[in-house]
C-alpha cells in the first residue's frame, strides 16, 4: 500500500487507498464546469473599493487574508466565514475561501494590481487523491471549488495558485493596525448596494421574529424554551441567508439582565418577558441586528409596561438625534438623559445628573452595522466614536434597562426585569430612515402583533 501523502487531511479512522483504487479514481470523469454565479453585482462594486484602499497606501504591498479554519474538536472544524475586509474587497464570501489571500501589488502610477492567491480545485488525474480523500479541501468532502480560470472570470482579478505565494511580506490587514484602521474607515459609509443588502438582512430578520412569536406555545411547553426560540430563529437565518450574524440572545426573565446571554438554556414563564436579540446574515455577509422585548403572555403587566415605555422613550430620543453632522455620541447622550430622568422620577436615583444611571444601563446605546455586527471596529476614535455622522452610515440605536434580580437599590417589583429595544437605521440627507420598522415597537403595537400571530386576533 502506498503511504498517505503528507499534504492530505486524512482522518485517523480512514482506510488507506490501494494503487488500484488510486488509478481507478483518477480516470473516466466527465467535465464539471462551475455553475454560473448569480451574484454578479457583488463583484461589480469591488474595483472601486480596492482603488480607494490603493490610494491610501501608494507604493506599499497590501495583504488581506481570508483566514484559516479553526478546529472545533479533533478533526472537525468550525464553519468558516471569510474575514470581512477580504469579503469587502473581493466579493467572495463562501466557505471555499479558506486560506486564500488577496495581495495588492504596487504598480507604479497606476496604484496597485490586485492578485488573488487561492487553492484551486485539484485535478482528478494528477495523482494527488485530494479530491476524494482530503477531508478539509477535497471536492467530494466539502464541495466544488473553482479552478484558476473560473476564479478569474468570476472576480475579474488575476488569480494565482496559493502555493506560489510563499511567505508574503508587506502590510497585513490582520496584523497591521494602520491598514486595519483604514479598511474599517473605508467601510463606515455604505454605498447603495450595501444598504440594499442590509435591508435584505433586516427583512429576513423581521420574518424570523415572526417565526419566533408563532412558535411561543411550543417553546413555553419545553423545559429549555430559550433553546427552542434560538433554534426557530436559526432555521430562518440558514434558510434565507448565510446564517446568524452573531449568536442569538434568547433571554427570558432575569436572564435578560445579562447583556450577552447566549447560553439560552432557560425555561420560559408566561408571566415574564423575553428579550430576543438576533440577526440574519445574508449570503453577502451583511447582517441585521434587532432586539425586541416581548411579553410571553402576549400582554405587558403594569410594571413591565412601565419599564418598557421608559426604554422606548429613550430610543425615540436617540433616533431623533440622528442626522448628518451630528456627533456619533449625540444619540447615546439623548437616550441616556431620558433614562436618567426616568430613574429619578421613579425614585431609584436622587437626580438625573452624573453617570450613576449606568448601573442600570451598562453599555453604549448603539454601534455601526455592516459586514460585522459591530462594524468598523478598528476605525480610529476621531473617525468613529468621536466623529460625526454621515449620509450612508448604518447603525443601531439600542438603549436598555437591566434591573438585576439582586439589586437592593431597586424596589422589589422592578428586580429581574431586562428590556432592550434595538433597531437598524441608515443616515439620510436630513435625518435617518428606520430600516426595521416592519417590527412594532410600542406596547400596543407589540400586543396587537403578537395577538395576530398567535391567535389571528388583535
Amino acid at each position: 500500500m502506498p503511504e498517505t501523502p503528507s499534504r492530505l487531511h486524512i482522518g485517523s479512522h480512514d482506510l488507506p487507498a490501494s494503487p488500484e483504487l488510486s488509478r481507478f479514481m483518477a480516470g473516466s470523469w466527465a467535465p464539471s464546469p462551475l455553475p454560473a454565479d448569480a451574484r454578479v453585482d457583488a463583484y461589480a462594486v469591488t474595483p472601486a473599493r480596492r482603488a480607494r484602499l490603493s490610494a491610501r497606501f501608494p507604493g506599499e504591498r497590501l495583504i488581506v487574508p481570508a483566514g484559516e479554519l479553526r478546529v472545533r474538536s479533533n478533526d472537525c472544524d468550525h464553519r468558516f466565514r471569510p474575514h470581512s475586509a477580504y469579503a469587502w474587497l473581493t466579493g467572495l464570501t463562501g466557505e471555499d475561501q479558506v486560506g486564500h489571500v488577496l495581495v495588492l501589488e504596487p504598480a507604479g502610477p497606476q496604484g496597485h494590481e490586485a492578485v488573488l492567491y487561492l487553492r484551486p480545485r485539484s485535478a482528478r488525474a494528477d495523482g494527488t487523491e485530494e479530491f476524494y480523500r482530503d477531508r478539509r479541501y477535497g471536492e467530494f468532502w466539502v464541495g466544488r471549488r473553482p479552478d484558476l480560470a473560473e476564479a478569474e472570470r468570476l472576480t475579474g482579478l488575476r488569480c494565482a495558485h496559493l502555493d506560489t505565494l510563499g511567505t508574503p511580506t508587506g502590510r497585513d490587514a490582520t496584523a497591521d493596525p494602520e491598514l486595519a484602521a483604514a479598511l474599517s474607515e473605508l467601510r463606515l459609509v455604505k454605498d447603495a448596494w450595501e444598504v440594499g443588502q442590509l435591508q435584505l438582512a433586516v427583512d429576513h430578520t423581521a420574518a424570523g421574529f415572526e417565526d419566533v412569536v408563532r412558535a411561543l406555545p411550543r417553546a413555553l411547553a419545553h423545559p429549555r424554551g430559550e433553546r427552542w426560540i434560538e433554534g426557530v430563529f436559526g432555521l430562518r437565518a440558514r434558510a434565507e441567508g448565510n446564517g446568524l450574524g452573531y449568536e442569538t440572545i434568547a433571554a427570558s426573565g432575569a436572564h435578560a439582565c445579562v447583556l450577552h446571554w447566549i447560553r439560552n438554556d432557560g425555561r420560559l414563564d408566561r408571566d415574564e418577558l423575553l428579550l430576543l436579540d438576533a440577526g440574519v446574515e445574508t449570503d453577502s455577509l451583511y447582517t441585521a441586528d434587532i432586539t425586541r422585548t416581548l411579553p410571553l403572555s402576549g400582554r405587558f403587566s403594569p410594571v413591565q409596561k412601565q419599564v418598557y415605555e421608559l426604554v422606548l422613550a429613550a430610543q425615540e430620543a436617540g433616533i431623533a438625534a440622528l442626522r448628518p453632522g451630528a456627533s456619533f455620541r449625540d444619540f447615546h447622550r439623548a437616550g441616556m438623559r431620558v433614562i436618567a430622568e426616568g430613574l429619578a422620577d421613579w425614585g431609584v436615583l436622587k437626580d438625573a445628573e452624573g453617570d450613576l444611571h449606568r448601573r442600570y444601563t451598562l453599555c453604549s446605546s448603539g454601534h455601526m452595522l455592516g459586514l460585522d455586527v459591530h462594524d468598523c471596529a478598528k476605525a480610529r476614535a476621531e473617525t468613529y466614536l468621536d466623529g460625526v455622522l454621515e449620509e450612508g452610515q448604518v447603525l443601531t440605536v439600542e438603549p436598555g434597562l437591566y434591573l438585576q434580580p439582586d439589586d437592593e437599590t431597586l424596589p422589589a417589583e422592578l428586580r429581574g426585569i431586562g428590556v432592550r429595544i434595538e433597531d437598524d437605521l441608515v443616515i439620510t440627507e436630513d435625518g435617518a430612515r428606520l430600516m426595521s420598522g416592519a417590527l412594532p415597537r410600542t406596547v400596543a403595537g407589540i400586543e396587537e402583533w403578537m395577538g395576530t400571530l398567535l391567535h389571528g386576533t388583535h
